[in-house]
């Protein structure tokens, strides 16, 4: 019997997945590796769970390349989530085991930071001399190197992805019309299929107090397959305290198998800015990893690809720098 008492640790909370499956069909995959690492003790129970965590790693990896690639700004990974071993799902699990010990499993810090370029040199200095970006999220925000990188900050990022082409679902670019289920703001029907920034109620109060205390602007940045948006936090709560975005109950799995209803944000894409798109889509690969068991679990990853920045994107990195 799956039990419905949140889970508390931050491993499951990271790797939490929708308890509906996701499926996706592969054409010509080509030469299908194979993992040679064991799975953790955890038990992931599906191929969703590995999927969520080598997607969580590709999109903050295509991200982060974006944009380094202007030549003006670049991305530092800052959360545990990006800051985490990317290549082993022991080793994450680990991380976080060790961040939990740490008393920092609970603290909620965004996932990358991003910079000036000619700020370049002093953040990798600073960063070094706190242990390197492994180190960071057991540092508090408090010690004088951290307070470095924030004051020189000029956008945090909470990445977030989906499993999905945003051009290719029915509603993308619909326009929004007065809808009375959210008092006559516009908005789509309930059943709409489209691209959406998604915030967890439960993120909501942990990221705009880490927005107020640490004085840095934060933004929503989420990526499909072919397209991402992004969005300031502080656009989103006025969209939610407004009534034009309304919550949506979701039932979440965490790898232990425990189940929790979460209250989710589904902000339409027409409330964002255009953040990037892709100009080399990646190629889906075929993995697998075997428990200590013996049992095969296959999984889909996202392997290369690349986004590039939308003018409209580094407009708005350029009024905050």
């Amino acid at each position: 019997m799956k039990s419905k008492t949140p889970w508390n640790h931050v491993f499951e909370r990271d790797l939490a997945v929708h308890s509906v499956d996701i499926s996706l069909t592969l054409r010509r995959p080509g030469t299908v590796p194979w993992a040679d690492f064991l799975l953790n003790p955890r038990r992931l129970r599906g191929s969703d769970f590995l999927m969520r965590w080598s997607q969580g790693v590709w999109s903050e990896e295509r991200l982060t390349q974006a944009v380094n690639a202007t030549g003006l700004y670049f991305a530092m990974p800052y959360g545990p989530s990006g800051t985490a071993p990317d290549e082993d799902v022991r080793a994450f699990e680990l991380y976080f085991e060790r961040l939990e010990k740490a008393g920092l499993g609970g603290v909620k810090r965004p996932d990358l930071l991003i910079y000036r370029f000619q700020d370049k040199g002093l953040v990798e200095s600073v960063a070094a001399q706190a242990g390197g970006l492994g180190e960071l999220p057991f540092i508090p925000e408090d010690d004088p190197r951290m307070r470095i990188l924030l004051d020189n900050a000029v956008m945090a990022v909470e990445c977030e992805n989906s499993l999905w082409r945003a051009k290719q679902m029915p509603d993308y670019g619909a326009p929004l019309r007065p809808q009375k289920r959210l008092g006559g703001c516009p908005g789509l029907k309930k059943s709409a299929v489209l691209p959406t920034i998604i915030i967890k109620e439960e993120d909501r109060a942990p990221l705009l107090n880490w927005w107020k205390t640490q004085g840095v602007p934060l933004h929503i940045w989420h990526a499909f397959y072919d397209e991402a948006f992004g969005i300031s936090l502080q656009e989103a709560e006025k969209l939610i305290e407004n009534g034009d975005i309304d919550p949506v109950a979701q039932i979440f799995q965490a790898p232990g198998g425990a189940t929790t209803r979460k209250i989710i944000y589904k902000i339409y894409h027409q409330h964002a800015y255009r953040l990037a798109a892709a100009t080399e889509e990646p190629a889906l690969v075929a993995d697998s990893i075997t428990d200590k068991n013996g049992h095969i679990l296959p999984y889909v990853r996202f392997v290369g690809g690349f986004f590039q920045l939308f003018e409209e994107s580094l407009a708005v990195l350029d009024s905050l720098a």
